[in-house]
């Protein structure tokens, strides 16, 4: 009589334990999180996954999506539930909107050090050649002759669908790149991009364009950052520069780049509180990230390889973001 009572005892607890599960896991349920196409957000994308799913109890859904389209989504259709690098200053006006409407939450700045944007040169050119500023570059489309016009100068733009892509065609007006005889090319994808710049590097030719820190190849070639030579005019540049529908935008010096992780209101209205304040707390130096990324590179790694490697190497860091009992369950799980 004894025995069962103990094992009916043994099996309600159990039970209750299973159901003690199941409501922690329902209190998550599925969670969207937008992998971008660039390294670091694919990196974050990977890292979020791993903990939610093994620290929170989450089922997570990777989602492939880019600043633009992803911000739309999340304003109209609530989805994906989380962006976590999201580049404030390419659609700031829209996130503002989306904050004040009540659809979108901003929970902490991913890069505590800010995000790195402008024109670049190779570091051997501005020596060779006493390049430092936007204007000592304009007057030497030679020195950099476009793929499909040897004749003209070629400057690197974002790729379509970034949303620094209106910004860097605003510039090209504002500074008359094409009066100087500077064609804008469109490198296509991420890849074309940095792939443009490593050619460059390994022939040691001239190259000019748009790149962004943190990246590994910010930390794999030496560029130099170009001075603008231009204060910064913010209402010259929320209303015009970044916006697709000014046709006379002025010089001004890039905006500091916030970059930011966003949720969706009913994600946060559903979150687990533990949830909610990882991603509050989880944020990055540039030169932790930089490190990550570059041997992410190295390593032709993924992000979700790299998500490992950050989990591995970097716990004093991870382990601040969450409590004892979730960084047991995450390092029971790596």
């Amino acid at each position: 009589m004894h025995h069962s009572r103990t094992a009916a005892l043994l099996a309600l607890c159990f039970a209750s334990l299973l159901c003690a599960r199941s409501t922690l896991a329902s209190d998550c349920g599925t969670v969207t999180i937008a992998d971008m196409n660039w390294a670091s957000a694919e990196f974050s994308a990977y890292l979020d996954k791993f903990i939610l799913e093994h620290g929170y109890d989450c089922e997570v859904d990777i989602v492939a999506g880019d600043t633009v389209p992803t911000l739309t989504s999340m304003v109209e259709k609530a989805e994906p539930d989380i962006a976590p690098e999201l580049w404030v200053n390419s659609a700031r006006e829209a996130i503002d909107n989306a904050v004040a409407d009540n659809k979108l939450l901003i929970t902490v700045d991913v890069l505590t050090d800010g995000g790195e944007e402008g024109w670049w040169i190779p570091q051997y050119t501005a020596e060779k050649h006493g390049l430092k500023t936007v204007a000592d570059v304009l007057a030497h489309p030679e020195l950099f002759p476009a793929p499909e016009d040897k004749s003209r100068g070629g400057f690197y733009g974002c790729p379509s669908g970034w949303g620094c892509q209106p910004i860097n065609n605003s510039l090209y007006t504002a500074f008359e790149l094409d009066k100087a005889g500077f064609d804008m090319i469109d490198p296509g994808s991420a890849a074309g991009l940095s792939g443009a710049i490593a050619k460059a590097y390994e022939r040691e030719q001239n190259w000019f364009g748009y790149y962004w820190a943190p990246t590994p190849v910010l930390g794999k070639y030496a560029m130099v950052k170009l001075d603008f030579e231009a204060p910064f005019d913010a209402d010259n540049w929320h209303n015009c520069v970044a916006s697709e529908d000014c046709d006379t935008p002025q010089k001004t010096r890039w905006i500091e780049s916030r970059v930011h992780t966003a949720i969706v209101k009913s994600f946060a209205d559903r979150a687990p509180a533990g949830v909610l304040d990882y991603l509050s707390k989880r944020a990055f130096k540039n030169a932790d990230l930089n490190q990550v990324l570059a041997w992410m590179s190295e390593e032709q790694a993924s992000g979700e390889d790299g998500a490992a490697y950050f989990l591995s190497q970097y716990a004093d860091i991870w382990e601040a973001w969450v409590s004892k009992d979730v960084a047991e369950k995450i390092r029971a799980a790596r």
